[in-house]
């Protein structure tokens, strides 16, 4: 009972923090540039794209040149882009249309499935001669003269890499704000957060600037943005790609993180995960073909994790259409049914725990690995405006220098009954609906009164379990909406079967602009 009356308490404080906030913030919304008819092949898909340029429908140094001019008219307005290689990329794209011009066979094709088309990727994957800075001072200017594994294998398979984008300080926190490139936006609306840390890539994405939008999630990177944005996001099940050259991993430490990807279309997921699971893609099951008739649905409406905020009503609402369109056209015991388990009560505490097992350190990667910063000193500093550090990382230090850290007999068991118990509801053939998040994007700063909200998404990390975030519309304010669907480890197809049965019933992504 005193549960119940501390959630409804929070609430009614959530809909207070809101409106303080928006006396500041919604003044601060402006639209950005209308998509005109010269840029109209923004629209297509990646997948789509690609066809054009190998059939000679479409060049691709033409369709590169149409990204970097709408790159460069919504960059203003969103604060994405971190470093650009334009002129290289339209000699790459002039190459690409030569080697087409001279003939390519089927199976020079099939080696490139996205030849000619250009990407962006979070800065925070190394791309060759790009700058590759974390989000750090202590790496500010620092270029690269390599390429990320998942940046590698894209530009194998014929990909053309553009620009990197704004991630937050060595991609731990809701935002895309850092003290080298400064705070990204939100397409449709620029006082609100554009999430983190894959947060340019979604912004790009959603403004119809880039194709193909690279990402990677350890608590929601993806998945998060992709929400804020009004997009699709993979995470794949976690194991099956390399971090290799991303966040100065060495791509062969065990981790819950995975390369993923936003778009705008669903269609493009399964071909760019595939590439970026290269010799382990079979294993992810992504071309089995799902038939929507056997599938069983579990809910969540709302975890009970007293850490993270109550679900608004937008979101609420947003669930029971999911669930009675999907009753619908179920019967039996195929029909959703609510699903629960106490680990859900702990999924911030499950998440830190799991962080626990990573090989980064935090303190040490801020300083790039010179040195280790102490949290308490740099709230002093910061306090005095003298910290080189967001306040969002100072407190990520003092969670992990100062507050106690989680049992770990009691975590371990607990995401063990929780793994055991879902896998076997779910089994090959289930999949299970679940909040986005508590709400939609919040405004710029409000997050620092909600630090756990990311649970939500990093709780599938924890579990290594695939989920696509998968948008539903606008709300009142034109703010996106969405909602997870999740599956067993290796069950991606589930995913992406039940993603395009929602893609069906409510329309995807939605543009933040006009489109003529």
């Amino acid at each position: 009972m005193l549960k119940q009356m501390f959630f409804l308490f929070r609430y009614y404080l959530e809909m207070f923090i809101d409106f303080l906030f928006s006396l500041y913030w919604d003044g601060h919304r402006r639209t950005i540039p209308a998509l005109d008819k010269k840029h109209t092949l923004l629209k297509e898909s990646a997948v789509s794209l690609a066809a054009k340029i190998r059939y000679k429908e479409l060049k691709s140094r033409d369709l590169v040149a149409i990204c970097i001019e709408r790159i460069k008219l919504v960059n203003p307005y969103l604060n994405a882009v971190t470093d650009e290689r334009f002129e290289d990329a339209l000699k790459d794209a002039e190459e690409v249309d030569r080697m087409i011009e001279k003939g390519l066979s089927e199976e020079e094709f099939k080696k490139k499935p996205f030849l000619g088309v250009p990407f962006t990727a979070k800065e925070s994957h190394a791309v060759l001669g790009m700058l590759h800075t974390l989000g750090i001072e202590a790496r500010r200017g620092v270029r690269v003269d390599y390429d990320a594994e998942c940046v590698r294998l894209l530009r194998e398979a014929g990909a053309i890499p553009v620009a990197v984008t704004n991630v937050p300080e060595i991609n731990k926190w809701q935002e895309t704000r850092n003290m080298v490139f400064g705070q990204t936006n939100n397409p449709y609306h620029c006082g609100r957060t554009v999430g983190g840390s894959s947060g340019g890539e979604a912004a790009l994405c959603a403004a119809l600037a880039s194709p193909i939008a690279l990402c990677s999630d350890i608590g929601g990177s993806t998945r998060m943005p992709a929400f804020f944005c009004g997009l699709y996001g993979i995470n794949p099940t976690a194991g099956h790609t390399s971090l290799k050259g991303s966040v100065l991993r060495n791509g062969t430490d065990p981790t819950i993180a995975s390369i993923g990807f936003a778009s705008k279309h669903l269609v493009d997921l399964v071909p760019l995960t595939k590439i970026v699971a290269a010799d382990k893609a079979g294993l992810l099951q992504l071309d089995r073909q799902v038939d929507l008739k056997k599938i069983k649905y579990f809910y969540v409406e709302s975890s009970k994790d007293i850490r993270i905020s109550p679900i608004c009503s937008d979101l609420r609402k947003a669930m029971k259409r999911v669930i009675s369109r999907i009753s619908d056209e179920t019967t039996g015991d195929r029909s959703p049914r609510r699903y629960y388990h106490n680990g859900f009560n702990y999924m911030f505490a499950l998440w830190k725990h799991a962080m626990t097992k990573e090989t980064e350190v935090f303190a040490k990667m801020l300083t790039n690995n010179t040195g280790e910063v102490n949290g308490v000193c740099e709230l002093g500093k910061k306090i005095i405006g003298q910290s080189s550090y967001t306040l969002a990382a100072i407190l990520k230090l003092i969670d992990d220098q100062v507050l106690p850290a989680v049992n770990k007999e009691w975590a371990e068991k607990l995401t063990g009954e929780l793994k055991t118990d879902l896998l076997n509801t779910l089994g090959t053939d289930g999949v299970l609906l679940f909040p986005s998040a508590p709400s939609p994007a919040p405004y710029h700063y409000s997050l620092y009164l909600r630090p756990f909200n990311f649970a939500y998404w990093g709780i599938f990390n924890v579990l290594r379990m695939p989920s696509i975030q998968v948008p539903l519309g606008l709300n009142a304010e034109g703010i996106p909406l969405g909602i997870q669907v999740v599956a067993g480890p290796q069950q991606d197809a589930l995913c992406v079967a039940v993603a395009q049965q929602l893609t069906d019933m409510f329309g995807g992504y939605v543009p933040p602009c006009t489109v003529n």
